[in-house]
């Protein structure tokens, strides 16, 4: 019977898209979908996951697109602005595990830079965690097993009693290569299901 719990953060605890902030910023539908594709891409943005500050990674892509160097600027002060709502149902299931004495634990693939001020924003859901790794302070992503490694050694659990929760199919299969119990994340009433059958919710 696993013992504790893993979560993904970005689309499994909150909602996030680059969208959220920059239809915000272009009016244009098209406009700013052609933004979305080939300016703020997620390979561009998974650098700052990755451990790259967003200063160096924003110099670079306005020298490519200097026409869009105000809106790439806006990326920084404003990127809480790509995180939206608490997926629907989590904030209950959290706090139903918290409640059951289940240690919660996170690893998110997460700007070092961005996370603080998104901590502390959503203290309310994150003050149940007993610890999480961030990608971008460790310098490690999601799926590379070296980040499930040190962040069981971390928290001291056994992979083997441990769920692991991610939206991301890739990190997913990353985390069972390691022996974690994989749950692929669709939607809240499924992995209450599948957390129930694993006794770790009544």
């Amino acid at each position: 019977m696993p013992t504790a719990v893993i979560f993904d953060v970005g689309r499994v605890l909150y909602d996030w898209s680059p969208r959220f902030l920059y239809e915000r910023l272009i009016d244009d539908d098209r406009a700013l979908d052609a933004f979305l594709r080939d300016v703020v891409t997620h390979d561009w943005h998974f650098q700052h996951d990755a451990g790259r500050s967003f200063a160096d990674t924003s110099v670079e892509l306005t020298r490519e697109y200097p026409q869009h160097e105000a809106l790439i600027a806006a990326w920084g002060p404003r990127f809480l602005e790509s995180i939206g709502a608490p997926i629907r149902g989590m904030p209950a299931l959290v706090d139903d595990l918290h409640a059951g004495g289940v240690p919660l634990y996170a690893i998110t693939n997460f700007s070092g830079e961005f996370w603080p001020p998104f901590r502390a924003r959503e203290s309310a859901m994150f003050d149940r965690f007993r610890d999480i790794v961030v990608s971008g302070n460790e310098k490690l992503v999601k799926p590379d097993a070296a980040i499930y490694r040190l962040a069981l050694d971390r928290f001291g659990l056994v992979a083997e009693r441990t769920v692991f929760i991610d939206d991301n199919e890739a990190n997913i299969t990353g985390a069972a290569a390691v022996g974690l119990i994989a749950l692929h994340f669709t939607d809240e009433p499924t992995l209450r299901r599948q957390l129930q059958d694993l006794g770790l919710l009544g």
